[in-house]
């Protein structure tokens, strides 16, 4: 059938979006109805399904004992730790159940959500990393989330075979000896850096590639002994740095200002991080084909609206969801996954829809929790033949009462708003969050008030910090927060000579995530008047980037950016 693209409105923020030809044409190969809620809209619901950095301690509901988790001790579902939920002490399908056709699909599943045990974390083949999720195969890491493959992190995100590094967020692969660096890769002994690659012992550096040993600089390439962007030889670089102690923290205060102007006022802006890609929009999106609208897009192909994904295929409206993922829509957290739909933390799986937290299985309809499935609807299991009729007839049924064809409502997510990373990228106010019927957690973990030591009683140089310090109760200056240092902690400050930090890692977080690009797209035009690069007046070049025009950063098209640093 030839579809034309239609302009709708949004059932949630009532604002027009458009529904193109061939997302008419996807949704019809996978046999759903078109959306009825924008873009923008869809991944708020699935950003409201995901606790990435909230832990809690509870006791495992089958073996008694206390377990990391994500879901807090006030929560009404069943929380196995991860040994009981994979072990064979229980069985999914005893809690299986018949569908009631006079009621609606959503209020049943949560029924069901309700009684089958729920796995505590998302937390794999790991050693000494039991303050981790979405992770795995890693070694010795803390509070880190989405982090795979490393050994020696702390507090990261979406770290990637990396190792003896901290407070650092997606760097993509092999980062060591690292902190505060953002989108890099391949680097080391690196600090406060954003969009290095290739680059070793710089510090205060943006969009630099091939580099070492630059301070305060950006938009370099294969340079070495560059001190906020002028060349020097080696004796005269050191020279300069030396006149910063950098084991300071007043020292540091006045960099992170400097930096952030570097960044804002003096740095050309690439409209867009986009390399080795083929008719593909977005940003971050990496060896792509055919992408719109990707953010965090590692090897995807002909897939729309996508966040945080790694090989997708022929897929649509995906959150942190890869590794041969194809005909795929409206996940979150699902690795493995092929011709699945509407379905949140489910790995390995096949021809399954509706389903929370399901693994290793196929052919599974509205189940929670269960295990190398086959054939299964509300974990209840039935004959092939049974099974296709079942499934059919609740569809219809989800049709009638207008639930068939969009992601689970934040109304049944098992975690307060506030507890997920829909605080961060659309931030809300309690009374909004209940006046919508969503959740919302009073009882986030932290205490107040309880410091040993005051913030203004902290050395100033890291040299001077007392190994006393690991038995300290410090207060963040931003939030007021009590927050610890361990020993893995300090003996990293020391060894890269960084002054103890003043914040708790939840504000050095929420810096980090303040410094990186909305993941949404504005039409703008190059802002380079530089004639020197073939045009003559102001550069006419139009594109999609994520920076919004009241920005201030130089925001250059493709063709006079590769003219200003290459």
């Amino acid at each position: 059938m030839d579809y034309q693209s239609e302009k709708r409105i949004c059932q949630n923020c009532k604002k027009d979006f458009t529904i193109e030809s061939e997302d008419f044409n996807f949704y019809e190969k996978i046999k759903v109805p078109p959306p009825t809620f924008c873009p923008e809209c869809r991944q708020l619901r699935r950003y409201a399904w995901r606790n990435e950095r909230t832990l809690y301690r509870r006791n495992c509901d089958l073996c008694g004992k206390s377990t990391v988790t994500i879901y807090s001790p006030n929560k009404p579902h069943k929380v196995y730790c991860n040994e009981c939920w994979w072990g064979d002490g229980w069985d999914p399908a005893s809690y299986g159940r018949d569908f009631d056709f006079t009621r609606p699909f959503f209020e049943q599943f949560h029924e069901l959500q309700l009684e089958v045990p729920r796995m505590s974390l998302l937390n794999k083949r790991s050693i000494n990393s039991e303050y981790t999720n979405h992770s795995g195969d890693n070694k010795s890491v803390y509070l880190s989330f989405a982090c795979f493959y490393s050994e020696n992190v702390l507090y990261g995100s979406w770290v990637m075979k990396s190792r003896d590094s901290m407070d650092c967020n997606y760097i993509y692969e092999k980062g060591e000896r690292l902190y505060e660096v953002i989108d890099s890769r391949f680097c080391y002994q690196c600090q406060y850096g954003v969009f290095l690659k290739d680059c070793s012992s710089c510090s205060y550096c943006y969009d630099c590639r091939g580099c070492n040993d630059c301070f305060m600089s950006s938009n370099l390439r294969n340079k070495s002994h560059v001190f906020k962007n002028q060349q020097y030889s080696r004796e005269e670089y050191l020279e300069k740095i030396k006149d910063y102690e950098l084991s300071l923290f007043s020292a540091r205060e006045g960099l992170n200002n400097e930096f952030k102007d570097l960044v804002e006022q003096d740095a050309i802006h690439r409209y867009a991080v986009s390399e080795r890609n083929i008719n593909s929009v977005g940003n971050l999106i990496f060896d792509c084909r055919n992408i719109f609208h990707g953010f965090d897009v590692d090897g995807g192909e002909d897939s729309k609206y996508v966040f945080s994904v790694t090989e997708v295929k022929d897929c649509m409206d995906l959150y942190h969801v890869g590794y041969n993922t194809e005909f795929c829509y409206e996940l979150h957290g699902c690795t493995g996954t092929s011709n699945c739909q509407f379905c949140h933390l489910c790995y390995d799986n096949m021809n399954v829809s509706y389903c929370d937290t399901c693994q290793k299985s196929q052919s599974l309809f509205g189940c929670v929790s269960v295990k190398k499935g086959e054939y299964m609807i509300f974990n209840k299991k039935y004959s092939k033949a049974d099974y296709q009729a079942l499934r059919e007839q609740i569809i219809e049924h989800m049709k009638k009462t207008g639930e068939y064809g969009e992601f689970f409502p934040p109304q049944i997510s098992p975690v307060g708003y506030n507890e997920t990373q829909g605080n961060f990228y659309a931030p809300m106010k309690k009374e909004e969050i209940l006046a919508k019927g969503w959740h919302w957690e009073d009882n986030i973990p932290g205490t107040f008030g309880k410091e040993t030591v005051s913030g203004d009683s902290i050395p100033d140089k890291i040299e001077d910090v007392p190994d006393s310090y690991m038995e300290e109760i410090f207060a963040c200056t931003e939030c007021k927060r009590n927050y610890n240092i361990t020993k893995n902690e300090l003996f990293f400050y020391r060894k890269e000579k960084i002054p103890l930090p003043r914040r708790c890692p939840s504000c050095r977080y929420k810096r980090r995530f303040d410094l990186r690009l909305p993941r949404r797209l504005w039409h703008r035009a190059c802002v380079c008047k530089n004639e020197n690069h073939g045009h003559e007046g102001k550069c006419e070049i139009e594109f999609e980037t994520p920076y919004a025009p009241d920005r201030p950063e130089k925001v250059y098209c493709e063709s006079c950016y590769n003219k200003e640093v290459y």
